[in-house]
């Protein structure tokens, strides 16, 4: 390889970016952020009833309580007992009573047993419950 004139046969030093390792960072990250992303929602099993009401923006990390059908509960995804769920809404909520609580009951569950549990939440001092429902255009008629 023929340099510029006045140089030596001894390798030049290359000016240029090398992008290989740029390109092996951004893969692993990319990686890393495909695996990562499926581990971040909720992915306990409950069917919702459904709502024609219209979607409120949520927050960008909602906590979500759930009621299952066999009555068990779910803060997050994490189960949680009844006797320590105060405890365990305190420390995902950091002692923030003001913050908004979203409920997600079965549709199989008896009413009173969503009261019942909305009546723990409030004697634990938080009263911000919105409810989780499926969003619907038309709803069935019942007879």
């Amino acid at each position: 390889m023929a340099g510029p004139l006045g140089q030596s046969d001894e390798a030049s030093e290359l000016h240029e970016i090398n992008v290989t390792p740029f390109i092996d960072v951004m893969l692993v990250l990319l990686i890393i952020f495909m695996v990562a992303a499926p581990l971040s929602t909720v992915d306990v099993g409950v069917e919702l009833p459904v709502s024609t009401a219209k979607p409120q923006p949520r927050p960008d990390k909602p906590i979500f309580l759930t009621l299952k059908s066999d009555l068990a509960l779910a803060l997050g995804n994490e189960p949680v007992a009844r006797p320590d769920l105060a405890r365990a809404l305190d420390a995902v909520t950091h002692m923030d009573r003001q913050q908004l609580l979203f409920l997600r009951a079965d549709k199989t569950v008896p009413y009173g047993e969503v009261m019942l549990l909305m009546n723990v939440l409030r004697s634990a001092g938080y009263l911000k419950v919105a409810l989780v429902g499926l969003e619907a255009v038309d709803l069935p008629a019942r007879p």
